[in-house]
């Protein structure tokens, strides 16, 4: 497998942002807005598979940013939900319309991302050398929550 780069990560979280901004804020009205994924809802297995196919994107991205359990489990359930409203006839369209479900599973991946210290380097090689605690004390001093080692 390639080894992934801190620039791989910056495409991720880019590719998540444009997920977001097309699904739940194509058109803003104040704070509000509607996008491909509230539009597309009104039209009857076009809106699900829409959904379905942005939120798979959205996963996707979170396991190639090696995004933790509890991060892809919140994740599946915005995603699971939004998809599964999509499918209630009418009701399921008006709640679909207002549910921004990919805006909160991209934004919970990308606070995460954020939170993330990343390191190109392998884990155990790094805790072979030494180097492991000092990129611990450069997550910490960062403010970071958790270390990736980007060559696992």
């Amino acid at each position: 497998m390639a080894k992934r780069t801190i620039h791989d990560i910056e495409k991720v979280w880019s590719r998540v942002e444009g997920v977001r901004k097309l699904s739940d804020r194509v058109i803003k009205i104040g704070p509000w807005g509607v996008g491909m994924d509230g539009l597309l809802t009104w039209i009857p297995l076009v809106g699900g598979a829409y959904s379905l196919g942005a939120g798979a994107l959205l996963f996707a991205s979170g396991l190639q940013a090696k995004a933790s359990p509890r991060t892809l489990a919140k994740m599946a359930a915005y995603l699971l939900f939004d998809v599964a409203v999509t499918e209630i006839p009418v009701a399921g369209s008006v709640v679909d319309f207002f549910f921004v479900g990919h805006q909160f599973a991209g934004r919970t991946l990308q606070k995460e991302i954020e939170a993330t210290h990343w390191v190109e380097a392998n884990g155990r090689e790094a805790k072979t050398s030494g180097d492991h605690e000092r990129h611990l004390a450069d997550m910490r001093a960062a403010g970071r929550k958790r270390i990736v080692y980007l060559h696992d």
